[in-house]
């Protein structure tokens, strides 16, 4: 099928999306801090002819805009937070603009972007075809925290789309069918009481002892779960000085699977190490939940519709500069050599559509909540160099370089057109919507974050 018309008008509105992307690099911002991207973005979509709201669920930096009427009520979302300390100049060594300043090292500078530039040509194709149907551009916060749409969701969004599209930046062109990992997040606080370490350290209560041993029965955890399951941690505080017992410590903890039941068996049990722990040492232990996901839930109509969508799009043309660019990143890749010895590294950027993936990933996104709500895709573009690392100073430079740019308008392109699919023939659909319902299998979303857990705020 032929979309020239919405590939038409991104291309037009290339520039403004590039400066758009390029100011939101410029001025990256955390999870729930992304005030000045919700604004731009909001500006940009008001200009365009959306009806805007922003601030709804609770959340200062969500958007929700609309055109059109009647259904399909199609989706597309947006995110644009960044990650912290991965501030990195747009060149083939490191170096960062601010040192230990968060950068765009998982691309969502063009995330939103690429979104805005879908719905733009969704608006044109359906103006031009006379054609019935409702865009949603959906901005979603928190992406990098994994928590944004699941809180979205507790409010109640995403409930009035028929279905949904997402993008996100990669080193390739593809859709898969694979699951991802849902996960849960929290931060166990240990209270103890302090006293000399050396002169009389039975008064006190180590809160890090607690810690630690948590960790230990942790890890001794991993031999009786399933092997799709995660579990990883980091300490956020372990005392002040060796000659104080530690009154105070903290872990954070991350629990992945490929399902929901998965998760929650698993961090109950997780709750009975962290609370033996506090039963041995003597100590108390405060469980900060921070929020939880779903796994993905990939919709195969969708998928179809979204690789199909690929290899109609013309595919970026890279410059002899940019391929250098990526060929120096690549070679300071820790993958670089095994790419090469599988004769994968070249080109230094990918240039072709590869067939639907079925592999599993262990990452995760919140992109999972929506896909327990309505039936909902990734699209996923080359926006990098070929062996750049996810979450990673490489990722942040091509984020700022043409590479992502070329990748963002492509990505834009392929959302666009197999969104049109659907509007086209509302027999894809129903297609869509049949799947949906036979893998839910009669169950319904239930949002992992409870209610008395706090939406994140801006920090001023």
């Amino acid at each position: 099928m032929s979309y020239t018309t919405a590939y038409n008008v991104i291309d037009k509105e290339a520039d403004k999306l590039i400066d758009l992307a390029q100011k939101m690099w410029h001025e990256p911002e955390t999870a729930y801090n992304e005030v000045k991207a919700c604004a731009w973005l909001a500006e940009a979509l008001k200009e365009y002819g959306f009806e805007v709201e922003t601030g709804l669920y609770g959340m200062p930096t969500s958007i929700r805009a609309t055109w059109g009427k009647g259904h399909p009520v199609i989706g597309i979302l947006g995110e644009y937070d960044a990650l912290p300390g991965m501030s990195q100049k747009v060149q083939t060594t490191k170096e960062a603009v601010v040192s230990g300043a968060p950068g765009q090292g998982c691309a969502h500078n063009l995330l939103g972007t690429t979104s805005l530039g879908a719905v733009l040509g969704i608006k044109a194709e359906l103006e031009e075809k006379g054609l019935e149907g409702t865009v949603v551009f959906y901005g979603c916060p928190g992406e990098e925290v994994l928590t944004g749409k699941a809180f979205m969701a507790r409010e109640g969004a995403f409930r009035d789309l028929d279905l949904a599209f997402s993008w996100h930046g990669s080193t390739t062109n593809e859709v898969t069918d694979g699951i991802m990992t849902g996960l849960n997040s929290a931060i166990f606080h240990f209270k103890g009481r302090t006293a000399h370490a050396g002169g009389d350290p039975y008064n006190g209560r180590s809160a890090l002892d607690a810690a630690e041993i948590m960790s230990v029965g942790a890890n001794y955890l991993r031999e009786h779960v399933t092997g799709d399951v995660r579990i990883h941690y980091v300490y956020k505080e372990a005392g002040t000085a060796p000659n104080i017992v530690p009154d105070k410590a903290s872990v954070w903890y991350y629990v992945r699977a490929f399902s929901r039941e998965a998760i929650e068996d698993t961090y109950k049990r997780l709750i009975k190490c962290a609370e033996g722990a506090a039963h041995m040492t003597e100590t108390e232990v405060e469980i900060e939940f921070l929020g939880g996901c779903y796994n993905t839930l990939n919709n195969k109509v969708l998928i179809k519709a979204s690789h199909d969508a690929m290899l109609e799009t013309p595919l970026p043309v890279w410059t002899e500069e940019e391929l250098a660019f990526a060929d120096e990143l690549n070679k300071l890749s820790p993958m670089y050599d095994n790419m090469v010895q599988r004769g994968t590294a070249h080109p230094s950027i990918h240039s072709s559509v590869l067939d639907i993936q079925h592999t599993n990933g262990y990452g995760s996104t919140d992109v999972g909540d929506v896909m327990h709500i309505v039936p909902c895709a990734q699209v996923m573009t080359a926006t990098s160099s070929i062996a750049t690392p996810g979450h990673s100073w490489q990722l942040t430079a091509c984020a700022g370089h043409s590479i992502g740019h070329k990748g963002m308008i492509y990505g834009a392109k392929v959302m666009a057109a197999a969104a049109m699919k659907f509007y086209e023939d509302k027999a894809l659909v129903e297609a869509a919507k049949a799947e949906f319902n036979e893998s839910m299998n009669g169950k319904t979303y239930n949002c992992p974050i409870p209610k008395e857990v706090p939406i994140p705020q801006p920090q001023k």
